[in-house]
């Protein structure tokens, strides 16, 4: 008995190697943006660190926040159309970072799904260095997308994001405001 139960699970171990891997789902995905802003990390974090006023990114028509502290929400209703709902997981002044996660979004809006993201700003002599980095899957979470919501148009929709937003960060604070 001892034997043929020993003779099965090899059979079995053996055969779970060999097969060949199945398709499976999404895969968590990363992205991440620097940029250098001539201007003291402190101005910087004063604008980019307002969780409850996204103005300076152009995609953003309107900021509906209920504060600045963790566990704050905010609705960004987009120019065009679409909302995304938000939630401020992580604060840290000293360190100027704060992490989000999308709550609610359309993927027609934003093809992604369980989004987080985190926002750094670092003094570098007088100037600054902003880093956002996302972690998201495909906005379909199933096998086989559809092209509008495969990793390419996730990819292409959070670099969209996060570039415009900090070009627009950017022109804003070197222009003096």
């Amino acid at each position: 008995m001892v034997r043929a139960v020993a003779f099965w699970c090899a059979v079995l171990t053996a055969l779970a190697v060999a097969m060949p891997a199945s398709a499976h789902g999404p895969t968590r995905k990363k992205y991440a943006e620097t940029i250098e802003i001539n201007a003291p990390a402190d101005k910087v974090w004063a604008t980019i660190g307002n969780f409850a006023d996204w103005s300076w990114h152009p995609a953003v028509e309107k900021t509906e926040a209920t504060g600045n502290a963790v566990d704050a929400t905010r609705v960004l209703t987009l120019k065009g159309g679409g909302i995304i709902k938000e939630k401020l997981t992580k604060r840290d002044d000293a360190k100027r970072t704060l992490s989000y996660e999308i709550t609610d979004v359309d993927v027609k809006v934003l093809p992604v799904n369980q989004y987080s993201s985190i926002i750094t700003v670092t003094e570098d002599g007088g100037k600054s260095k902003v880093e956002w980095k996302a972690a998201y899957y495909r906005g379909f979470m199933q096998n086989d997308p559809p092209p509008e919501l495969n990793e390419e148009a996730a990819q292409k929709a959070v670099s969209g994001v996060y570039k415009s937003g900090l070009e627009a960060l950017k022109t804003k604070l070197e222009s003096g405001g």
